[in-house]
């Protein structure tokens, strides 16, 4: 069963759970219990089979069969090859490709199941109702979510981004998706902006009961949805299961695992893996020059109301993490109390937690940040030492992890989750690998010269994607996005 982080709703259904997306009332769902899983039990299985072992335990209201074809997706084409998450090799530590999916971001790993989990909560809950998705992104949920619920029968998706804060790879991801239900809206100003206008009309009775009058009701696919975190727990244990069968590390050792991350549910996954029984030592927390996750882990403050950078890993330029709450909720105890007091509105996003609660954090988690040059340096080191890319958000996992490997001399066998294919940012990976060329470099030959450079493919998804149809995109400021989705569903 699943429980509010702020103590005002318990005794919900994981349909429930899924269903609703996000506490109607604040707060975000938390299992109420942790199940214990032996990762030894998993050995020489397919990945499908893992999902369904590390899933079923949280999905009590859902039959055996049910979750097998909901994770039949795992072993179809949808993703490059038959292991859709692979642990590769490079230099001392391993490093987890989670962006072998249809839109070449880790995001797919968990937003090709959440329609299916979904469908079935709804059916469940037996609502007479279509679900309408609502959607804050800062670059890679946004298609992922539109790809994994286009065309999907009794659901409608729209899909908000910071207008000039995505990479034009990523806004014409997102422009091209076909499907009649999914929908796509600009917003001025910073994701976090945009995500805050999203939370409000999750919030707003009246938007609902309007929405209701239509035989409409929200749910969210972003990370503050239990159905998209879930998936997620998964390959953190694929990733020890790949590091033992490779003989990384010895079976049952512990291993470090870095995770660069704005909203901090990727990070928040590994976390839960641990919960249950997955030998993770130290969960690192790589951020860019937003780094208010790092302060905070230095100071026991969180301080949201600061200076906002735009940076060469914009999925990562986030101040306001909105699944840091699910972490706290542990790290203080289960302290609902707590939570609310933090996050009062009166503190306008900025608080400062006790000293246990902070130790807590500190012992679970090391976190550091990486600036735009050190960004680019580890992208151009990595690959004349490796001969391997990086994307700019997994290279900041990478500067991190050195800087927390020159601190503490930890020899532990160490994964870095490594979130998007450097094709994504292909004129940012050419600068670190270059340098800064002479004109500003055209994006999408920015894509052939990459891969005439590394040898590397070019991702299936990304492949002649200037060529597609875009839709046109309206331009809204945040306070305009409400009347703006009436309009859509008039």
């Amino acid at each position: 069963m699943y429980e509010s982080t702020r103590g005002n709703l318990s005794g919900q259904s994981a349909s429930q759970a899924i269903a609703l997306g996000m506490v109607p009332s604040g707060g975000l769902f938390v299992p109420a219990t942790f199940p214990t899983l032996d990762w030894q039990e998993l050995r020489g299985l397919a990945y499908r089979e893992v999902a369904k072992r590390v899933m079923m335990p949280y999905l009590t209201d859902f039959s055996e069969s049910t979750l097998d074809e909901i994770i039949s997706i795992y072993s179809e084409k949808t993703f490059d090859g038959p292991n859709p998450a692979p642990l590769v090799s490079v230099g001392n530590f391993g490093v987890l490709e989670l962006w072998h999916g249809p839109t070449s971001a880790f995001k797919d790993m968990a937003l090709q199941v959440l329609p299916d989990l979904l469908k079935v909560s709804l059916k469940q809950i037996d609502l007479d109702a279509e679900v309408l998705i609502l959607v804050a992104t800062s670059g890679d949920t946004g298609k992922a979510a539109l790809e994994g619920f286009k065309n999907r029968e009794g659901m409608h998706i729209v899909v908000f981004y910071p207008d000039g804060g995505v990479s034009h790879v990523q806004e014409r991801q997102m422009t091209t998706t076909e499907g009649a239900n999914t929908h796509v809206m600009a917003v001025k100003g910073n994701f976090d902006q945009c995500q805050a206008a999203v939370k409000k009309m999750f919030a707003s009775e009246s938007l609902k009961a309007r929405l209701w009058e239509k035989r409409l009701v929200f749910s969210s696919a972003n990370s503050i949805n239990w159905g998209r975190l879930l998936p997620q727990i998964v390959y953190y244990f694929w990733a020890y299961l790949q590091a033992v069968e490779q003989g990384k590390v010895n079976p049952g050792a512990a291993v470090n695992v870095v995770v660069p991350t704005g909203n901090f549910g990727n990070l928040l996954a590994a976390y839960y893996a641990k919960r249950m029984g997955l030998p993770i030592a130290k969960i690192v927390c790589a951020s860019n020059k937003n780094n208010v996750l790092a302060n905070f882990f230095a100071t026991g403050e969180y301080q949201s109301q600061r200076d906002f950078f735009q940076t060469i890993s914009p999925s990562m330029d986030i101040l306001v993490s909105s699944n840091f709450e699910r972490f706290l909720y542990e790290m203080s105890g289960r302290n609902a109390d707590s939570i609310k007091e933090w996050y009062n509105p009166k503190n306008q996003g900025s608080f400062k937690v006790d000293p246990l609660t902070l130790q807590n954090c500190q012992d679970v988690v090391y976190a550091g940040w990486a600036d735009e040059e050190e960004t680019l340096a580890t992208i151009a080191r990595s690959f004349k030492m490796y001969r391997y890319v990086f994307d700019p958000h997994t290279a900041v996992g990478v500067k991190v992890y050195e800087d927390y490997y020159a601190e503490s001399r930890d020899q532990r066998f160490t994964i870095i989750a490594s979130t998007a294919s450097p094709f994504k940012f292909a004129p940012s990976v050419l600068i670190g690998l270059e340098g800064i060329p002479e004109k500003p470099r055209d994006e999408w030959q920015a894509l052939e010269d990459l891969s005439r450079l590394t040898g590397w493919p070019i991702p299936s998804g990304l492949q002649s994607l200037d060529k597609k149809k875009a839709r046109r995109v309206e331009l809204y400021s945040a306070a305009g996005i409400e009347e703006a989705l009436l309009k859509l569903f008039a």
